[in-house]
């Protein structure tokens, strides 16, 4: 299967500008931003930027004529909109869609019973499943976003107040990946078209535990962190109640207690990595948590 032109919806969000870079540093791509019309988001002068009305088939097929592969990274509370993207992409003739999933295993049932919100990324899974015989896809695992979350404090290590809240004492293992290299592994799946067709793609920067993150950040930083003991049994009752009552920001302790939780719901090696696979080089871990506890993404 031969990819040459790739277009990417929300690259201006949390993950998108570090995907975008990746597309416009590799030679092996076109590549397109859509926007919606009447977006503010402005985007570098060397990057084709479309406008779109996302809400008309006509004028999102038209966007996606010549596309061979769209990359999603729209944001969560539209997620459900994918399924018009993908029609449309299947009338333009689309060969490949990566649906903005990312982050936690949805392929795992468990997830999705811990985090329930997650139903709408595996409702566009299953849809893309069953439009398999007219447009193929490629679901992309990369656990929490590394720098990211140390930067926004969601890995439960926070630099401006310097405390922690270690979730079942912090033990669990879980995958994790930085933004950069995220953006290299998309590149990378899309190169190696015929190989991640309806797959999911897991790859990993590092595995690690709130706990080792805790004794790196003092150790790096030189000073103590003040630690929270929470539970995730609690932080799932507290998320759950939250969405229940329509404050979806319950999302976040769902998502931090089937992460760093005693479940081990945030290990993705049983599933197998794709890094070597993928040919990704390692990231260097001191570096990534400097990185992140400084408010940068790595590689900056």
């Amino acid at each position: 299967m031969s990819i040459k032109n790739v277009v990417i919806i929300g690259a201006g969000g949390n993950l998108g500008p570090s995907v975008l870079d990746a597309f416009l540093k590799s030679s092996s791509f076109n590549v397109t931003v859509l926007s919606r019309e009447g977006s503010d988001k402005t985007f570098p002068d060397n990057v084709k930027v479309v406008r779109a009305n996302f809400d008309s088939f006509d004028s999102l097929k038209s966007a996606f004529q010549g596309q061979d592969a769209i990359v999603s990274l729209i944001a969560s509370h539209v997620l459900a909109s994918q399924t018009q993207l993908i029609d449309a992409a299947i009338a333009a003739g689309v060969k490949r869609y990566i649906p903005s999933d990312f982050g936690s295993n949805t392929a795992d049932p468990r997830t999705l019973e811990a985090v329930p919100l997650f139903k709408s990324k595996t409702d566009v899974q299953d849809y893309l499943k069953s439009k398999e015989n007219e447009i193929s896809r490629t679901i992309i695992v990369t656990g929490p976003f590394f720098d990211w979350g140390l930067k926004t404090g969601f890995l439960g290590v926070n630099a401006q107040t310097k405390t922690v809240g270690l979730v079942d004492q912090g033990t669990a293992t879980f995958s994790t990946t930085n933004l950069r290299q995220i953006g290299i592994a998309t590149v990378k799946a899309l190169e190696r078209a015929e190989e991640t067709k309806n797959k999911f793609v897991y790859v990993s920067s590092f595995e690690t535990s709130q706990k080792e993150l805790l004794e790196k950040a003092e150790k790096l930083t030189g000073e103590k962190y003040k630690v929270e003991h929470l539970e995730s049994k609690q932080l799932r009752e507290d998320g759950l109640n939250k969405v229940k009552a329509g404050d979806f920001s319950g999302f976040v302790p769902l998502l931090q207690a089937a992460v760093a939780g005693k479940a081990g719901l945030g290990d993705h090696r049983p599933f197998g990595l794709w890094n070597e696979k993928l040919g990704l080089e390692k990231e260097d871990f001191d570096e990534s948590i400097k990185a992140g506890l400084s408010g940068k993404n790595y590689g900056q």
